[in-house]
């Protein structure tokens, strides 16, 4: 374990109830968010939380506690958590002390910085509006999203979300030449284990840093894990100059970390179980991820909606921070159109006139208006059939249908599943596409022609479509790995 300072000042245990630690000072209260190292080897880690009165502090254990007993002696380190910024740290996973939990030798040059920091100030934040293109073309045309802006992908268990972050890594680093930030708040060990091999085969880990605080880490853990992959995010954009791509899986894991900690603590509880403390905890860690003179985060959060219910109090306060909403949909999983994004419930503040450009701005406001007409008639095709609707209504449900399947696309990351190769797409294509497709070029073509391409080009003539069979056969395959 990463060593941190220790100070002269050492205190007592005085009580232990789970994982909250009372501790008795008799020559200085530490501060708020100081570190206590207690153990035979300082491997208990308490973070003060409260000071209670003039000689003792409540403090939350980021380790288990086993072993800590009443009596047992503390030192304090005299500063808060730290993590490690260098140019060292790229390709290396970590936890929250900042120990290398890859395997390797722990990383040398590097500093140590405390994780809580402030957000940037208003003069030296950007205000130049820039569009992330992620070469997806349901999100670039539809939802733009904006460079050192906050995206949140909101959807259940299941539907894709994960499988949409380690895409965007991959199209970031190749194509981009960024750097990305994995933070895995509340992850299986599995999933870090999966993800760190992908990576390393697709070969973008050297631009890559993971950081990780586990599903079976106390709550103090996984509260502190967003802040720490963070202040890394932070150094490679002010030190470095670099452009950042901060993924965190899942937002919702650091709330239900935050309302663990606050349950912990004996705070009253607020609507639905939630820590009264949930929007200053959530905007402590959103307000830093910001667009600078030296460099962008740019952040995009898969947000675990609970009963896919999008007005749960967590879902809500999320929401205020973000300037896109990406929301997946498990109808459009089960029927094969991946990425499995609901293009009418998502919704990106980038997408204005201003911003985009008058011509993108009105395609998407007319593919947005041709996909909600098709919604309408839905329930008069599935109860009388296509016949039953007007030739103008018919062009209209073939225009849908053909959208919705030229704005699915195969992923890199899923390519060793579907044995599709992934493709990305610029913006010019994806715009071009569409745009042909809504002036009815391709009304003669089988929606099949236009399913899981990158650039309307590839949209094979009605005699070369494969069978029906076979593009079934790859949806299913699509599927199974999705779910």
């Amino acid at each position: 374990m990463t060593v941190q300072p220790i100070s002269s000042n050492s205190g007592t245990v005085v009580s232990v109830r789970g994982g909250v630690v009372d501790v008795q000072f008799d020559r200085r209260l530490p501060p708020i968010y100081s570190v206590l190292r207690a153990g035979a080897k300082g491997e208990i880690v308490i973070e003060v939380q409260e000071q209670l009165d003039a000689r003792r502090v409540r403090g939350v254990a980021l380790t288990p506690t086993q072993g800590l007993a009443r009596g047992s002696g503390v030192k304090d380190t005299g500063s808060p958590l730290r993590a490690p910024a260098g140019k060292t740290i790229l390709s290396r996973m970590f936890d929250v002390f900042g120990n290398a939990i890859d395997g390797q030798p722990q990383p040398v040059d590097v500093s140590w910085r405390s994780i809580h920091r402030q957000p940037p100030s208003l003069a030296d934040r950007s205000t130049k509006s820039e569009i992330f293109e992620t070469g997806i073309k349901a999100i670039d045309v539809l939802v733009p999203l904006e460079r050192g802006g906050k995206a949140g992908l909101f959807g259940g268990a299941g539907v894709g979300k994960t499988v949409l972050l380690t895409e965007m890594i991959h199209n970031m680093i190749g194509h981009q030449k960024g750097v990305s930030i994995f933070c895995g708040i509340g992850e299986r060990c599995r999933e870090g284990e999966e993800l760190y091999s992908a990576m390393k085969e697709a070969g973008v880990l050297k631009d890559m840093v993971m950081v990780y605080g586990q599903m079976n880490e106390p709550p103090g853990n996984r509260l502190r894990v967003g802040s720490a992959a963070l202040t890394m995010a932070e150094y490679l954009r002010d030190d470095e100059h670099r452009d950042v791509l901060l993924l965190i899986d899942n937002i919702f894991r650091f709330i239900q970390a935050g309302m663990e900690v606050s349950g912990l603590m004996g705070q009253m509880p607020s609507r639905l179980g939630y820590q009264p403390t949930m929007s200053t905890e959530l905007s402590s860690l959103e307000e830093r991820i910001a667009n600078t003179s030296a460099g962008a985060i740019t952040s995009i959060q898969a947000v675990y909606v609970p009963a896919d219910d999008l007005t749960d109090p967590a879902a809500v306060h999320v929401f205020s921070h973000l300037s896109a909403s990406i929301v997946l949909s498990r109808k459009r999983a089960s029927q094969g159109l991946y990425p499995a994004i609901d293009l009418l419930q998502s919704s990106s503040k980038m997408a204005t006139p201003g911003i985009v450009g008058a011509s993108h701005y009105a395609l998407a406001q007319e593919i947005r208006k041709t996909l909600a007409q098709y919604e309408d008639l839905k329930d008069i095709v599935a109860m009388l059939g296509m016949e039953q609707l007007s030739m103008g209504d018919r062009n209209i449900v073939g225009r849908a249908r053909r959208l919705e399947r030229f704005l699915t696309q195969p992923f890199f990351t899923t390519g060793q599943f579907t044995g599709i190769e992934g493709q990305t797409v610029s913006l010019k294509d994806a715009l071009g596409g569409c745009e042909r497709i809504l002036r009815d070029e391709f009304k003669d073509y089988p929606e099949s022609a236009l399913y899981m391409i990158g650039a309307i080009s590839e949209a094979k003539k009605p005699e070369q479509v494969p069978s029906r069979d076979h593009k079934a056969a790859t949806a299913a395959q699509a599927g199974a790995h999705a779910s």
